[in-house]
């Protein structure tokens, strides 16, 4: 199940400039690791903030409070009412059970009585005066939708595990007068008309039910507190309704255990046989036991298929390894007996001859490094000669 608590607190602070006369709601929801052990305490998901805007657009912006009345003296004094909701743990649906906590939570609350004279505020204990509830017009209810494969399932009140593999997520907020609060979609669907219809429709009649019980919860609280018993959180300490479920103890009989143990065995079936050799099918495999067959030996499929491309690419490049090998040698060929076979990595290095009876003899670079040589020595011949003269 899950469960969330809300407690409501209030202090009279200063109201804000742009709305004197109002007073001030203010809303906070925690995630602790109690919840769910995914959450990390003090830091902010985008669950958390999801769920901190929907309660606000539920709460605040549908006007369910009257904010006017929280006014004590106009641009000095009003009450700021806050919501903290603890989420106790986390098994799906959490907008609904926050949104129904918060409202109840509201609806339960009372704040201290006040008198005003002069410029004196006095705030009278609960001894002195009975406290004052929360003006409310209405009671805001969320109800969420889970829909699946892209919106043919419809389902109302997720689970944690049916929240993890829905295709999409409808949040309608909605009281008891079948006026929409707030509408919400996320998800990546894409949602008809008639769908939202079937849901506000559905919506209604849940929304009716649970304002119902709601308010049957809220006048038994009532009457136990006029009556003087026990009530709130000290109600639910001994029937363990917060801190865990109440089981009643199951009797075991463990008579004649024997026989009926006895009795089962003789209706089961006999075991198969058993070989006691191992199977030898391969070498270097073998099956030990009831004699199945083992396929320790045998490739799967994806590794057969990955040994033949293997296999053709070693083809293909032995078949390009032979081309360039023919083409080597028939270019070999084409080239000319008398010319000399040069290895050199660049024009300016001295190049060898390779041939095997004959003495090593020079090459055309060097050939030509002397001759631009000789021309360059002619040139500067020729310019002393003109200096000279």
């Amino acid at each position: 199940r899950c469960r969330v608590l809300g407690q409501v607190s209030c202090e009279l602070v200063p109201p804000r400039p742009n709305r004197p006369t109002e007073g001030i709601l203010f809303f906070n929801v925690e995630l602790s690791p109690m919840a769910a052990p995914g959450f990390e305490p003090g830091r902010q998901s985008e669950l958390l903030v999801e769920l901190n805007s929907l309660i606000e657009r539920c709460l605040r912006n549908s006007e369910c409070i009257d904010t006017e009345s929280l006014c004590v003296v106009a641009g000095e004094k009003v009450w700021q009412i806050r919501l903290d909701l603890h989420v106790l743990n986390h098994d799906g649906n959490m907008i609904d059970a926050a949104s129904i906590a918060g409202i109840v939570a509201l609806c339960h609350f009372r704040r201290p009585d006040v008198s005003v004279q002069g410029e004196e505020v006095t705030v009278y204990a609960p001894e002195e005066r009975d406290p004052v509830p929360l003006s409310i017009h209405h009671m805001p209810i969320c109800v969420s939708f889970a829909f699946f494969q892209q919106g043919t399932y419809l389902l109302v009140d997720p689970s944690e595990r049916e929240e993890r593999v829905m295709d999409g997520f409808l949040v309608i907020a909605m009281n008891k007068h079948r006026e929409i609060c707030t509408i919400q979609s996320s998800g990546g669907i894409m949602l008809v008309k008639e769908q939202v219809l079937r849901c506000s429709k559905i919506t209604a009649v849940k929304v009716t039910e649970i304002t119902e019980v709601i308010q049957k919860a809220l006048e038994n609280d009532q009457k136990v507190r006029k009556e003087g018993g026990k009530f709130g959180f000290a109600e639910s300490i001994p029937n363990q309704k917060i801190t865990s479920f109440k089981m009643e103890s199951a009797a075991v009989d463990t008579n004649n255990v024997e026989e009926q143990a006895e009795e089962i065995i003789t209706k089961a079936d006999p075991p198969s046989e058993v070989f006691a050799k191992p199977i030898l099918h391969t070498p270097g495999t073998a099956q030990i036991g009831e004699g199945i067959e083992d396929s320790w030996g045998d490739l799967e499929e994806s590794e057969r298929e990955e040994a033949v491309e293997e296999e053709g690419e070693s083809e293909v490049t032995a078949f390009e390894c032979q081309k360039m090998e023919t083409e080597d040698t028939s270019t070999m060929k084409e080239t000319k007996e008398d010319e000399p076979i040069v290895l050199s990595d660049s024009e300016e290095e001295e190049v060898i001859i390779l041939e095997p009876q004959e003495l090593p003899k020079k090459t055309r670079t060097q050939a030509n490094s002397k001759q631009e040589n000789t021309s360059k020595k002619a040139c500067n011949k020729k310019r002393r000669k003109k200096r000279a003269a």
